[in-house]
C-alpha cells in the first residue's frame, strides 16, 4: 500500500481545482454563446403573450372600469395591441415562428385577479398593473429595437415601441385621473 504524502494531497488537489476552473469556462462560455436566435426569439413569444393578454385587459376594463379614463384606455389596448399582434404574427409567419396561442400563466393569473375586483378598486389595481407592464415592454421592445439580431423582429419593435410609450405615458395619466377621482370622493 502506498503512503499518502502532502505532496500527492497538494497535486491531486492542484488537478482537481484545474479542472474545475476548466468546466466554468466552459459553462460560462456555453451561456454567453447563446444563439441570438434564441434572444429574438424569445422577445417574439413574450409579446405575442403580453400582446393578448393587453387585449384580454383592456376588454375587461372596457366592461367593469368605473373611471372614463381605465374604459378609454381599455379600449386603446384592444384596439393597439390586436393590430400589433397581427402584425407580430405576419413577422413570426415569415420567420417560420411559432408564437403561443395564449397568455402566459402569470398573465392569466393577473387577469383572474382583476376580474375578481369591482368599482374603484379595479380601477386602481389596473391602473397600476398598466403602468408597472408598460415600463417593461417599453424596455424590453428598446432592446430588441436596438439589439436585436433578426431585422424583421428588429423593424417590429422599432416601429412599435413609439405606440408603447404613448401608452406608457397615457397609463400614468389614467392612474393620475384615478387616484384624483379617489381621494375626491372621500375613500
Amino acid at each position: 500500500m502506498r503512503k499518502f504524502n502532502n505532496r500527492d494531497f497538494l497535486h491531486n488537489l492542484a488537478v482537481l481545482l484545474f479542472m474545475a476552473s476548466i468546466a466554468f469556462v466552459l459553462m460560462a462560455a456555453r451561456k454567453a454563446t447563446a444563439s441570438p436566435a434564441d434572444a429574438d426569439n424569445t422577445f417574439a413569444m413574450k409579446a405575442a403573450s403580453g400582446g393578448m393578454s393587453e387585449v384580454k385587459l383592456g376588454q375587461l376594463a372596457a366592461e367593469k372600469g368605473t373611471n372614463p379614463a381605465v374604459k378609454q384606455f381599455g379600449e386603446r389596448m384592444v384596439s393597439d395591441h390586436s393590430k400589433a399582434n397581427d402584425e407580430l404574427k405576419n413577422v413570426a409567419s415569415q420567420n417560420n415562428m411559432t408564437l403561443p396561442s395564449d397568455v402566459s400563466k402569470m398573465d392569466a393569473a393577473m387577469y383572474e385577479r382583476l376580474s375578481k375586483l369591482s368599482g374603484t378598486e379595479f380601477d386602481k389595481a389596473y391602473a397600476r398593473e398598466m403602468v408597472k407592464d408598460h415600463e417593461q415592454d417599453v424596455a424590453e421592445f428598446q432592446k430588441e429595437s436596438t439589439a436585436g439580431k433578426n431585422p424583421a423582429l428588429k423593424e417590429f419593435a422599432s416601429k412599435t415601441l413609439p405606440t408603447l410609450k404613448s401608452h406608457l405615458q397615457e397609463a400614468h395619466q389614467m392612474q393620475k385621473a384615478v387616484m384624483s377621482s379617489t381621494s375626491s370622493s372621500g375613500m
